[in-house]
């Protein structure tokens, strides 16, 4: 017979009938999170939201009569969640506060927390986004035909499960992908400006819409002319990767190239927030800043 160890050994190789994919990436993953929010020069009142969650699942033993080396006595598996909103209108600090909360809400009561993700999960992970956008959207529909005013608001949002990344957007809020010395938008804005070459672009007639073309949207949550564009895509993560989740009040007035300068240096992600909030204060942003910032830690 062979020894115990030598057992125990083969009958896990047997067990696992393939590779030897243990622990999974959601496991080993680890992400750097920090954010700062400031009310602009011209604004009476903050109408951006921001929030950054962690998700996890875990085994704990409570008792047991294996030996120590058998199994462990915790697991724990994550995934990361970062979203911003910018409101609009008189209600517009109301609207992002409500976009924010209820994607949270809906995420714990109707989410299937996929922390594992793979090519047969991932399309049910965009269907429940997209279904959590257009909630969200028609909950705001359905209150501001008696509101007096409107509930309307950007949201964008990033959610990660290991080296899986989805994006989820409606507006001209931007997350932006910093790899090495490349900055990537990952987001396209719905504003005018950026679509006036695409004939189907519907606008919207928002209260706080200013001449600036940059800020005429073509789509935004709760403005009720037609279902707003969802834009949600999947990517995979490097180590080292910084994303950033902004509003308009930091790219109105920062360029990609000072953005890429602050994100790429070596520095922790709450001064990389600073030097983002500082960088658009210099500039004289009249409009609210809002910045989110994680970096994630991807094992070999």
């Amino acid at each position: 017979m062979g020894s115990p160890s030598r057992d125990v050994q083969q009958f896990e190789r047997v067990l696992l009938l393939g590779p030897d994919l243990f622990p999974p990436l959601s496991a080993t993953v680890r992400a750097d999170f920090a954010a700062r929010s400031v009310r602009g020069a011209q604004q009476t009142e903050n109408t951006d939201h921001y929030l950054v969650v962690r998700l996890g699942r875990n085994q704990e033993t409570l008792l047991t009569s294996l030996p120590d080396d058998t199994i462990s006595s915790r697991f724990d598996e994550h995934a990361y969640g970062m979203v911003v909103a910018d409101g609009m209108g008189a209600a517009g600090e109301m609207a992002s506060r409500l976009a924010v909360a209820s994607l949270l809400w809906l995420a714990l009561r109707f989410g299937r927390w996929n922390v594992r993700v793979d090519d047969m999960i991932a399309p049910e992970i965009i269907e429940r986004i997209n279904h959590f956008y257009r909630q969200i959207d028609s909950a705001m529909v359905t209150v501001n035909r008696t509101a007096t005013s409107a509930l309307q608001t950007t949201l964008t949002g990033v959610v990660t499960g290991g080296r899986d990344l989805f994006f989820a957007h409606v507006g001209h809020s931007r997350a932006y992908l910093l790899r090495g010395n490349e900055l990537i938008q990952l987001t396209r804005d719905h504003t005018h400006e950026a679509r006036r070459q695409d004939p189907r672009a519907r606008l919207l007639d928002l209260t706080d819409v200013a001449a600036d073309m940059r800020h005429l949207l073509t789509d935004a949550m709760g403005a009720g002319v037609r279902d707003p564009e969802i834009d949600i895509e999947r990517l995979q993560l490097d180590h080292g990767d910084v994303v950033l989740l902004c509003t308009n009040g930091l790219t109105d007035v920062v360029g990609d190239q000072d953005i890429a300068r602050i994100l790429g240096a070596n520095r922790a992600p709450a001064d990389q927030c600073a030097a983002l909030a500082r960088r658009a204060g210099e500039l004289g942003a009249p409009d609210d800043v809002t910045v989110v910032v994680g970096r994630y830690h991807i094992p070999e």
